[in-house]
Order: structure tokens, then C-alpha cells, then sequence
């Protein structure tokens, strides 16, 4: 429990390096890339806020965040391959 804290501020910062990325690009493939990244941290900082105040609703919200980065990136693959450009 006491690196819960630490763990949370190191996500965190992955996110904002992920915010930087999707801002910068230089490709769309390379925003992409970094909204995922930033979808994940966003998942695992609500599962480890879910262990550490012991709600488990967290972890049903952090399952429907995991659902929707996959099927918006499914939705990237979809498109990219039919040669739109987003």
C-alpha cells in the first residue's frame, strides 16, 4: 500500500508523455500510438485507485475504458487500411 502513491504519479507521467506525443505527432500512426498508451495508464491508474480506496466500481470503469481503447483503435486499423486519411 505505500507504493500505490508512487505508482499512481510514475502513470501519470507515462500519460502526459502520451499527451505530448499524440499533440506532436509527427504521423497519425504515432498519435495513435500515444492515445493508446494514454488509455492504458488510464486504465491501470484506475485499478490501482480502485485497490487502494477499495471501490470496486473502479475496476468496471477501467474495464469499459480498456473496451473502448480497443475498439477505437480497431476503428484506426479499419480506416488506415482502407487509405482515409484521418
Amino acid at each position: 500500500m505505500i507504493l500505490l502513491p508512487y505508482l499512481a504519479t510514475f502513470l501519470l507521467l507515462t500519460a502526459l508523455v502520451g499527451l505530448i506525443r499524440v499533440m506532436r505527432g509527427p504521423t497519425t500512426a504515432d498519435r495513435m500510438l500515444a492515445a493508446q498508451l494514454i488509455g492504458t495508464s488510464t486504465v491501470a491508474i484506475l485499478l490501482v485507485i480502485g485497490v487502494a480506496t477499495e471501490a470496486p466500481a473502479l475496476f468496471d470503469v477501467a474495464l469499459v475504458f480498456a473496451i473502448l481503447a480497443a475498439i477505437s483503435l480497431a476503428a484506426f486499423v479499419a480506416t488506415a487500411r482502407s487509405g482515409h486519411q484521418p
